[in-house]
This record gives structure tokens, sequence and C-alpha cells, in this order.
């Protein structure tokens, strides 16, 4: 009789995700070796080989990856009934995963965080900043509680609850403010030099979706991850770059830019709080939304 453990499989579905034994074992907060054994203990339950070693990778078998989708369901219910057995205690207390994506982490966390300490002394969070993707995964199969992203989600494992709209701005060198004049026109990107994040980066789609709309003479990739690194090239003359409005107090900090509302009806991105469909966590879900448009309220009136 096959007898895996809920550690097996955790280990098992760590090593899949970082394909490095050093790596997972961290992770995990066990020793290389600790890991290594109940790797090859799993693969004896089984009877075949998890991994391909050799020259100094490590790859998984086609057994282990027709393996891996059923092993995340397996964890993420056990980690759904771990929350359903805290779903007595108070709301937000002890451990909860957030993901927050990094074109919303650097202007809302400062915020969130002083908020969720004071009213939660109790909560232990952990927060992971990522791109949609990789936070949806995450928090589907069950390493993240939640996650606060923009629309739209496409993962019918989750579910997304809008908190605010988050409007877009035309951030531009100061030399040409005078030019581009408030509130500026969708049209009028048609004529400028506009710098996009890379790809992976959701605002980078909802920028495409309103380029098309108007398509401008010259749209530049760069390999930015962030909008400060955007901020600082148009602070160059490189170009004009879209901003969400809670980025604008940021980008008020540099004197050399300029950051213009659009006409009505103004572009905007929908912030939202994602949670699996299946999650129990509902009381933690009510006191963190609540607690989320409070800080983006505070995050305003700085601005």
């Amino acid at each position: 009789m096959i007898r895996l453990t809920i550690r097996q499989m955790q280990y098992f579905e760590r090593l899949a995700e970082t394909l490095h034994f050093g790596r997972a074992a961290t992770s995990c907060g066990v020793t290389q070796p600790a890991l290594s054994a109940q790797i090859s203990e799993m693969e004896a339950q089984l009877g075949f080989k998890l991994f391909e070693r050799g020259g100094g990778a490590v790859r998984l078998t086609a057994e282990a990856q027709s393996l891996l989708p059923r092993v995340a369901r397996i964890l993420a219910e056990v980690r759904d009934l771990e929350g359903e057995a805290r779903r007595e205690r108070k709301a937000l207390e002890g451990r909860f995963r957030l993901g927050v994506i990094p074109t919303i982490a650097p202007y809302l966390l400062p915020e969130l965080l002083p908020l969720l300490k004071q009213r939660f002394p109790l909560l232990r969070l952990e927060v992971r900043e990522a791109v949609t993707n990789a936070l949806a995964e995450d928090t589907a199969t069950g390493r993240l509680d939640a996650m606060i992203a923009a629309n739209p989600i496409d993962d019918n494992r989750l579910a997304p609850d809008i908190l605010f709209e988050d409007p877009f701005y035309l951030a531009v060198p100061t030399g040409d403010a005078a030019r581009i004049a408030p509130p500026v026109a969708q049209e009028s990107m048609a004529l400028e030099r506009l710098m996009l994040l890379e790809d992976g980066h959701c605002m980078r789609g909802q920028a495409l979706e309103i380029c098309g709309r108007v398509k401008p003479v010259t749209m530049e990739t760069f390999g930015a991850t962030s909008l400060t690194t955007l901020l600082h090239m148009v602070s160059h003359g490189m170009g004009v770059t879209l901003i969400p409005q809670m980025a604008r107090a940021s980008a008020n900090l540099l004197p050399s830019v300029s950051v213009l509302p659009f006409l009505d009806p103004s572009p905007s991105r929908s912030i939202c709080l994602v949670g699996r469909k299946s999650n129990p966590r509902r009381n933690d879900f009510a006191a963190l939304r609540e607690t989320v448009v409070e800080a983006h309220q505070a995050l305003l009136a700085r601005a």
C-alpha cells in the first residue's frame, strides 16, 4: 500500500517548482539531505522516479509531470482544511500569506502595513511581490491566501472582489507639459513615444489596450520591471509613460516629471482582492478588504 505523507508532497511540489534541491530545501525550512531523503522515500513508495539528475540540472520525469497537478490539488485541499480549522478565530489572526503585484505594492503597502499591524496585532503577515500570473497560480494552489492585483484575473479557480478604480495619468517630461496641455485627450498619445514595462506585467497589457485605440507613433518596451524606473527615464526626456493614480505621489517627487490627468472618461484599472473560490477564510477577507480600502483612501489624501 502506498503511504505518501503531506510533507513528502509538499517537498515534491516545491522541488518541482524550483528544480533545485538547495533552494527547495531552504524554502521548506529543512536541510538538503532531509529533503532528498523524503523525495527518495516518495519515489520508493510510488515505484518510479520523480526527477532526473544529471549535468548539473534537475528535470521532472514524465510520470512526475502527470502527478504534479494532482498533488497540487491535494495540497490546496489540505490548506483549505487548515483554514477551516482557523475559522473560529477572530479575523486576521495567525499566518496570512498575501501576494501583491509590483505596480501596487510600493504605493499601497506603506499605508496598508501599519494599519494591519495596529488593528490585528496577532496577525503574522507574509508578503510576496510578483507578477499577476505567478501570484494567481500560487493563490489558486493555496501557497498564498490572497492577492491584490488588477482585473481581469483569468483563472476560474479564483474569485476577484473589486475594491476600487485606479485612474491612469500620463507622466511626461516637464518641458513637454506645456505642449501636452491637460486634461489629455487619449488621442494625443498618438504623437508621443510611449514607454512600457516589460512582458509579464498586467499594466503593460492595460497600456496596450489603451494604445490599441490610439496607436502611438512609437511604443518602446524596456527591461524595466518597475514604474520607478520608467519615471526616471521620463525625467531624462526619453518619452512618456502611463502611471496609476496611486503612483502620483512618487512621480511628484521628481521635479523634471509632470503628471497630467486624462480627459473624461479617464482610462483606469480595477483593483481587486482575490482568493480561491473554495477559501473558507471569509472573515479574514472582509477585514482585509475594509483595511485595504481605507489604506487606499489614506494614500490618495497624502497625494
